[in-house]
């Protein structure tokens, strides 16, 4: 505990230190009862089963709070460096004993911090996985903005992963309202290539075999400028430059007529 309180990386605004003491107690507790077992100090060993999942908890837990590896880390190395102070002071008189103790017990505290950093990177995934999963969510939301008018704002480069979800999303909406027109929105899309065009094409065709039709928003003029330098043929999509001039084709199409009420109250 003294080692790990003086650390500089210690984080209370994660881990309370009485929270930290429990988890330093617990590990210890399991430790000391696995090497006592007599049975070896390989923690393969069924002895220290419960030693790794201690560890595994522990480090997959600190991933998902925010703790840095190194953070992580120190749980466990200032373990070895108290107990190589107690080696020290136990065997100070014999040092080729001493130099055993050391030698085996580093040996079986390293093996334990790689389980530590290799447990720790799985939870870092899993957070990584989650949080481009979410993210992938919000930025490809489907809204209906209008009875039979669907409209996707795609916020970001497409690639074939994103296309996949913005179909799988749109071509679901369609189904569930019902609705006849799609709007694909690219104003957030920063750069439209050849492969960017592609996936846009595909999704247009995905729509059209659902039996709606899809306007592409959002084309600026350096957007149109590329898809025209790259030889893309876009002229079976209709195209609107804004959000707006995309809608008001959809109603169009749809004959709908919004009047602006001008009647003072």
């Amino acid at each position: 505990m003294a080692q790990q309180l003086e650390d500089e990386t210690l984080r209370e605004d994660l881990l309370s230190n009485e929270d930290l003491r429990t988890q330093s107690q617990e590990l210890l507790d399991g430790l000391l009862k696995a090497v006592g077992s007599g049975k070896g100090t390989s923690i393969n060993a069924p002895e220290f089963e419960p030693v790794t999942d201690i560890l595994g908890d522990i480090s997959i837990t600190r991933a998902r709070q925010g703790f840095s590896p190194r953070e992580t880390g120190t749980f466990i190395l200032s373990l070895k460096a108290a107990f190589n102070q107690l080696l020290e002071k136990e065997y100070a008189e014999d040092p080729r004993l001493l130099y055993q103790a050391v030698t085996t017990l580093n040996q079986l505290l390293d093996s334990l911090s790689m389980v530590t950093f290799e447990t720790y990177i799985k939870g870092r995934e899993e957070v990584i996985i989650r949080q481009t999963d979410e993210i992938g969510e919000i930025s490809t939301p489907v809204i209906r903005v209008w009875e039979g008018v669907l409209a996707l704002p795609i916020i970001g480069t497409l690639d074939s992963m994103r296309t996949q979800m913005v179909m799988e999303n749109l071509l679901q909406e369609i189904v569930n309202t019902e609705s006849s027109i799609a709007i694909l929105d690219i104003s957030g899309v920063p750069a439209v290539d050849t492969l960017v065009a592609q996936h846009l094409i595909k999704t247009v065709s995905a729509t059209r075999l659902m039996g709606a039709d899809c306007i592409i928003s959002g084309i600026r003029p350096e957007i149109a400028q590329t898809i025209v330098h790259l030889g893309i043929d876009l002229s079976g999509v209709k195209t609107k430059a804004t959000l707006a001039s995309a809608l008001r084709l959809a109603f169009n199409m749809l004959s709908i007529e919004v009047k602006r009420n001008d009647k003072t109250r």
